[in-house]
Order: C-alpha cells, then structure tokens, then sequence
C-alpha cells in the first residue's frame, strides 16, 4: 500500500485526450498471462468446491442450473473479493493500478470486484448485461474520481459477448435505471430509450484492459460461442470521494436491493448501502480517506 509510482507517466497524451473525449480506453497487453492463468485457477478451484476463500458472493446462471452443470459451467459471476488474497494480486497489480492513478490520482480504494465468467449454453437473456451505467451502483462522489478496470482473459468479441460502449456519454447526466422488459435478473439494472445511440463493440485480446468512467453507457451481450468468456473487473476510487444519500434519488431502487441483499447473505440488519460499500472496500494505494480502512468486511 506504500507504493509509490514514479517515472514517466503511463499514459500518453494522446490516449489521455481519447479518454476525455471518450469515457474509456484500451491498454493492450496490460496484465500478464502468468497473473491470468494464476486468477483463472483460482476462478475454477472455487468453482469446483474449494471452501478456502474470500468471496463475498458466487452467483450461477440459472438457466444452466436447471440443466444441471456444474463447476466453471454454472457460474457466472464472483463478487467483492478485494480480501482474498489470490484475486488480490490482480487489484493491487501495478500495471493496472498504474493506469488508474493517472485517471484518479494517488490515493486509491478498490470499491467493487467482479470475476465475470460467460459459460457456453446458457440462455442468452441470462448471460447479457443491458445498457447501463455502473455510477447507478455507488454512492460515493465525485464521478470523475471513479474508474474501472475491465480485463479480457480470452479473446472477446461480438461472438461471445463483449462489452460495447456508446463513446462519449460519459459527459451525460446519471439517467434512471429499470429492469428492462422482459429481462429480470437480479440487479442487472438498465436504461431504456436509447436503442438509437451509437454502440462500439470493444474487442479485445487476452490481457487487455478496459478503463471505463462510471457514466459510460456500456453493456454486453450474450456467448453464443461453445467456449468460455472470462474476464475480470475492479472498480476503483479515490479514497476522499464523498459518500451520498441516495433517499429520493434514482439511485433508491437499487439501494434497497442492494440492501436486501446484505440482510439475506450476511444476516445483516439496519444496513445501508454506503455502509456496504464501505465494509467490502479496501485500500490499494496512498491515504485511506472516508472509506472503511480497517480490513474488515462482509
């Protein structure tokens, strides 16, 4: 946590412009393949059973669990597991945090952690993201003071579900986000209305990474490939970003799910969603600001 980044910056002037402009940039090759293969098994050891972990939550796709698949084939997606030390060492990996101090500055917390695997199979309503924005999610503010990291650990492209973007909403308002019709899969919120909107299909190689502005439209669709689609997320933030009330906002509906959540999972009552952010977050790099700073969580 001590780290301190020094030489030349890591971002060029030209990458930093496409960002403003933009809402997002690529960086090839920017994680490992030995840190991939190392989080990937780590993903398929869990998956398999192994009870020596922490990870908050493991989610299955459910139209593969009702046929029955098992391991890396039925789930879909591991969240908040900034305090399990395999994952870990992708969160506080230098060439990622890198680039995210150049977006947010030097003091930086892991808000939110996703592991997003896209088994083959599964029903395509179940393993798509609508159109959205993450900022929905996170009661904390600034938004320009908030970035993600999203790393392809194979090949994605348009076959097997690949983010697509709409480039410069990033300098939009936070709109109002619903389940879609037809399309309820818990917490997979989204906006409707913008079908018109330009979309840009961001297909990447195995170790590239995404750096995305939380009020970016963004989703992904469905693999409709017989192989996997696997990638891995952080969301990171400025530790002296401010927390918000989200009451009588846009933001409430997925507050109180977000909520509900907590008291079904943990057992935990009166809880509120920036207590949940602040619980499961941990410090990457710099001074610890107004997010929990002691390492105790969910």
């Amino acid at each position: 946590m001590a780290h301190v980044r020094r030489g030349l910056p890591i971002l060029n002037t030209p990458q930093k412009i496409f960002y403003e402009e933009n809402g997002y940039i690529v960086i090839r090759k920017n994680v490992s393949p030995e840190l991939l293969d190392e989080v990937t098994q780590r993903f398929i050891d869990i998956c398999n059973g192994d009870p020596n972990h922490n990870v908050s939550v493991i989610m299955k796709d459910p139209s593969l669990k009702k046929m029955n698949a098992k391991g890396q084939y039925l789930i879909n997606k591991f969240q908040d597991f900034a305090y399990d030390e395999g994952f870990w060492k992708y969160i506080s990996a230098d060439t990622v945090v890198d680039v995210v101090q150049e977006i947010i500055g030097p003091n930086i917390t892991a808000a939110h952690s996703m592991f997003i695997n896209k088994p083959p199979n599964a029903d395509p309503g179940s393993s798509l993201h609508p159109l959205h924005q993450d900022l929905h999610y996170f009661p904390f503010r600034p938004a320009d003071k908030i970035v993600a990291s999203w790393t392809a650990i194979e090949r994605v492209d348009e076959n097997n579900g690949c983010l697509y973007v709409v480039p410069g909403s990033h300098k939009g308002p936070l709109y109002e986000h619903t389940y879609p019709d037809g399309f309820k899969k818990n917490m997979y919120h989204g906006i409707k209305g913008f079908d018109q909107l330009k979309r840009v299909h961001v297909i990447m190689e195995r170790g590239d990474t995404v750096f995305f502005h939380p009020l970016l439209l963004h989703g992904s669709g469905p693999n409709m490939t017989k192989g996997f689609r696997k990638a891995i997320s952080c969301h990171y933030a400025d530790s002296n970003c401010e927390f918000i009330n989200v009451e009588g906002t846009t933001q409430e509906n997925i507050a109180e799910e977000i909520e509900k959540t907590a008291l079904k999972l943990f057992g935990i009552t009166g809880v509120k969603m920036q207590d949940v952010w602040r619980l499961k977050s941990r410090l990457v790099r710099g001074n610890p600001g107004n997010f929990q700073t002691v390492e105790s969580h969910l």
